[in-house]
C-alpha cells in the first residue's frame, strides 16, 4: 500500500494568441464532461486470465477492459476533480487547470508489466518496395509510397495480421536510403532506446530548443530524449548554444536528418510526430512534443495520468475551442494555414465519405478536433496502425493533421471499437508551456538591446535643492484596439541565444 502522496500541479502561462472569453473555453455539455471523467479509474493489478479477446474487442465499450482492481480508493488521486474555472476579465484566453499526479516513484511502479492488448490486430508489417513498384500517378509522395485510393480503403479493413504503407517505403530500413535519412551511428543509438522516448523536431530553423524542466533522475536514467533537426538548424545550434556538446543540448540528443522527403517543413515534421514507432523499433512508450513547447512535468507522470490511469494506449488533447472539423477547416483557411483549395478538396472528400458536423450524438466521442502538439502513446499494433493511417492522410492531402484525425479514428473505431483518449486542453497546458519561435524571439531581444539608454540622475550635493523637472510636451499615443501584449523576453530565452 502506498502512502497517500500526490501532486496537484498548476502551471500559469499567459497565452497572447487567444482572445476568446475564458468561460467559453470549457463550455461543454454535462454529458461530455461525464464521459471525459468517468467514475472509474484504471485497474491497479491485473493478470493474464482476467480478460478475453471478446471482452477487449467489444465495440460498445471502447478501451474499457474488463479487469479487476484492488484498493482503488487508495490511489492518491481518487476522487480528484478539476475545480470550476473562475472568470477573470484581465486574463482572457485558455488557461491551464490543476492536474493530480502521483509521485515519480509511484508512477514508475504503476507501469504495466505487459503490453496492453491490441484489439483484433496482432501483427503489423509495413510496405517496402523498390523504385519501380510505386504508381507515380497516385496521390501522395515517393516517401509514402503513392498509396492508391483502393489501397487506402483496404487499409481500414482491420484483420489480425496486416501490411500497410507507413512511410519509409524505400531503402533497407527507416532512415537508410528512405528519405528522412539518418546517420548509422544515430540509428544504432536509437535502436538501443527502450522503455520511453520523449521526442521533438525542428526543421527550417524555425523554433528555439526548449529544455525540459522538473525531470526526475529516474527519467534521466531510463528515458531517451531525442530532437530531430535538419542541417540548417544544426548549424545554428552549434554556433549559438553554449550548451551544445557531442550532439547534445541539455537532455536532448540531436539527430541530423538529411534528404528530406518534403519541401514543406511542416509536412516533414509529421514524420517523427506520427511515425516514432518506426524510428524507435524497441521503444514501448513515447511522448511527442512540438518544438514550440517546453515540457515542465516529468514524462512518467504523463504516462501514468493519461495512459495507465485511463487504460488507454493513445492520448491527445482536444482543441480548446473547436470540436468540429468543418469549423477547423474554415479557421485554417481564415488564418492562411494552408492553400484554401487543398483544404476544400480534403473536406469535400471526407464529406462524401460520410463525415458529419460534431454533436453530442457522437458520444462517447468528445471532439473531432485535437490539439495535436502533444501525443502520449504506447506502441502496440492498433495505435501504430492508427498513426500510420493518419500519416497516410497527411501525405495524401494537406499537412493539417487536425483535419484528418477524426476520419481515421472513426474508421478504426467502427471496425474494432478502439479510439484515442482525448483529454482537456487545460490539462495539456498544465504540463507544457508555449514559447516563441526563433525569429520573433530574436526580434524581441534585439528591440530590447537597441533601446536608448536611460540617462542617470545627477547626484546632488548636501543642502542643494533639486531642480524642478523640465516640462516636455509628449505626443499623445494612440491607444491600440488590441488587448494583446508582447511580454518581455525571459531570462532562459536570452541564454538560449
Amino acid at each position: 500500500m502506498w502512502p497517500l502522496t500526490f501532486i496537484v500541479s498548476y502551471v500559469v502561462s499567459d497565452d497572447t494568441a487567444s482572445s476568446i472569453i475564458i468561460a467559453s473555453n470549457y463550455e461543454v455539455t454535462k454529458a461530455i464532461q461525464n464521459s471525459v471523467y468517468p467514475s472509474t479509474a484504471r485497474p491497479m493489478v491485473m493478470s493474464n486470465d482476467q480478460y478475453s479477446a471478446s471482452d477487449v474487442n467489444g465495440i460498445d465499450q471502447p478501451n474499457q477492459l474488463h479487469l479487476s482492481f484492488e484498493n482503488l480508493t487508495n490511489h492518491p488521486c481518487h476522487g480528484f476533480a478539476i475545480p470550476p474555472t473562475l472568470f477573470d476579465k484581465k486574463r482572457t484566453g485558455p488557461r491551464p487547470c490543476p492536474v493530480c499526479y502521483v509521485s515519480v516513484d509511484q508512477a514508475f511502479d504503476l507501469m504495466p508489466l505487459q503490453a496492453s492488448p491490441s484489439p483484433v490486430l496482432k501483427n503489423l508489417d509495413y510496405v517496402s518496395e523498390d523504385s519501380g513498384t510505386a504508381n507515380l500517378s497516385n496521390q501522395g509522395s515517393v516517401f509514402g509510397g503513392h498509396v492508391s485510393l483502393d489501397q487506402r480503403n483496404k487499409s481500414f479493413d482491420i484483420t489480425s495480421s496486416m501490411t500497410v504503407n507507413c512511410g519509409f517505403v524505400r531503402g533497407k530500413k527507416p532512415g537508410q536510403g528512405t528519405g528522412f535519412d539518418i546517420n548509422d551511428d544515430d540509428l544504432l543509438e536509437m535502436e538501443q532506446c527502450h522503455g520511453l522516448v520523449v521526442a521533438s523536431a525542428i526543421f527550417g530553423n524555425y523554433d528555439m530548443i526548449q529544455h525540459p524542466r522538473n525531470v526526475s533522475e529516474l527519467s534521466k536514467e531510463n528515458a531517451c530524449f531525442y530532437m530531430f533537426v535538419d542541417e540548417e538548424t544544426m548549424a545554428y545550434v552549434k554556433n549559438s548554444s553554449s550548451l551544445y556538446k557531442d550532439n547534445k543540448v541539455g537532455l536532448w540528443r540531436l539527430v541530423v536528418v538529411r534528404n528530406l522527403p518534403y519541401e514543406d517543413p511542416r509536412r516533414t515534421g509529421k514524420i517523427p510526430k506520427l511515425l516514432l514507432h518506426r524510428l524507435f523499433p524497441n521503444v514501448r512508450f513515447s511522448v511527442w512534443i512540438d518544438a514550440k513547447l517546453q515540457l515542465v512535468v516529468d514524462p512518467y507522470l504523463l504516462l501514468e495520468r493519461f495512459l495507465w490511469r485511463k487504460n488507454a494506449t493513445f492520448a491527445i488533447s482536444r482543441h480548446y475551442r473547436r470540436f468540429d472539423v468543418f469549423e477547423e477547416a474554415e479557421a485554417n483557411k481564415a488564418a492562411g494555414k494552408y492553400d484554401n483549395a487543398s483544404i476544400d478538396e480534403q473536406i469535400d472528400f471526407y464529406r462524401n465519405e460520410g463525415l458529419t458536423p460534431y454533436s453530442t450524438a457522437k458520444l462517447p466521442i468528445t471532439s473531432d478536433v485535437p490539439e495535436g502538439c502533444v501525443i502520449i502513446r504506447e506502441h502496440v499494433p492498433i495505435s501504430n496502425l492508427f498513426t500510420c493511417l493518419w500519416f497516410n492522410e497527411v501525405d495524401r492531402f494537406t499537412a493539417r493533421d487536425q483535419i484528418s484525425f477524426s476520419t481515421v479514428r472513426d474508421k478504426i473505431r467502427a471496425k474494432v471499437g478502439w479510439m484515442p483518449h482525448m483529454f482537456l486542453d487545460c490539462e495539456r497546458r498544465n504540463f507544457v508551456v508555449q514559447a516563441y519561435h526563433r525569429e520573433l524571439l530574436e526580434q524581441m531581444i534585439a528591440s530590447r538591446r537597441n533601446a536608448p539608454p536611460v540617462e542617470p540622475s545627477r547626484k546632488l550635493r548636501p543642502g542643494s535643492r533639486r531642480a524642478p523637472p523640465s516640462k516636455v510636451k509628449r505626443k499623445k499615443e494612440k491607444k491600440s484596439s488590441s488587448r494583446r501584449r508582447v511580454p518581455k523576453p525571459v531570462t532562459w530565452a536570452m541564454d538560449a541565444l
